[in-house]
């Protein structure tokens, strides 16, 4: 099924009121401050991770100024774990936009000796996949399932710039795992298409969250990148709101199978 686009005015090509959005991995960093930007524009927003305390203080925190919060405590890399709760929170209303933003890192790059290849421990590398691709694939199906019947929704998967090209500081099993879930947003893009459904995903370059123990916020860290990113610095996690609002808001309805870097530059080198 396919919708009629009709003109918006300019004031509501950003305004969430009355929408509910998922968004997994919110517990800190980049999901949450995505969710952050999604309960400012109006919407309604379900909070989940698999890590229930740090959750709930944060769903906590966002409470004392937003009455629209919700929170679930989900493991992505089990479907059917995945399933049941979407399934509850279709249940409550309808899933207008979900986040697939939860993963993890897979440590060093091969700039560091345990990030070479004869290095790679087979056990790190399936527990990456599972987080980062499968997780994914789970999320997308989950919210397709429900998103299709009413022949509209929006699903953004948080990528990296590490998908895009070879990244010698990230390791072997998240830069796989990046460019596969690339693939997997336009292969679900162009699937879910006839159903109003749209697929992008955000690809981040440096930020300063806690993924890869935090070491991007150290001083050594910041240095290095003046170099490697042309804006020559890290970006802060609130930097991602403009482009997480965009993607989940009326301003982008002509927009799907989208990869889109936001890096300071980094992948235009």
């Amino acid at each position: 099924m396919h919708s009629t686009a009709t003109m918006a005015s300019l004031p509501s090509l950003f305004d969430l009121t009355g929408q509910r959005a998922l968004v997994t991995g919110a517990a800190s960093g980049l999901g949450l401050a995505i969710a952050e930007a999604l309960l400012e524009a109006g919407a309604e927003v379900v909070l989940s991770d698999s890590d229930a305390p740090a959750l709930d203080a944060e769903v906590q925190r966002l409470r004392k100024t937003y009455t629209k919060v919700q929170q679930r405590v989900i493991d992505v890399s089990d479907g059917a774990e995945v399933d049941r709760h979407l399934d509850v929170i279709a249940a409550e209303g309808p899933i207008d936009c979900v986040f697939a933003n939860a993963g993890m890192s897979a440590g060093r790059g091969f700039l560091a000796e345990q990030g070479r290849l004869e290095n790679v421990d087979p056990a790190a590398w399936e527990k990456v996949l599972q987080v980062n691709l499968t997780g994914v694939l789970t999320t997308l199906r989950a919210a397709s399932r429900h998103m299709k019947p009413r022949g509209q929704g929006r699903i953004i998967v948080t990528s990296s710039i590490a998908g895009l090209r070879s990244e010698a500081h990230s390791g072997y099993a998240y830069v796989a795992s990046k460019a596969a879930v690339n693939n997997v947003v336009r292969q679900a893009a162009i699937e879910l298409a006839p159903f109003n459904i749209l697929v992008n995903a955000i690809a981040p370059g440096p930020f300063a969250t806690g993924i890869n123990g935090g070491r991007l916020r150290l001083p050594e860290s910041a240095e290095r990148m003046r170099t490697y990113i042309p804006l020559g610095r890290i970006a802060q996690p609130h930097e991602i709101q403009g482009l997480a609002l965009l993607l989940a808001s009326p301003a982008s309805s002509y927009m799907t199978g989208a990869i889109i870097p936001i890096d300071g530059g980094a992948s235009a080198r």
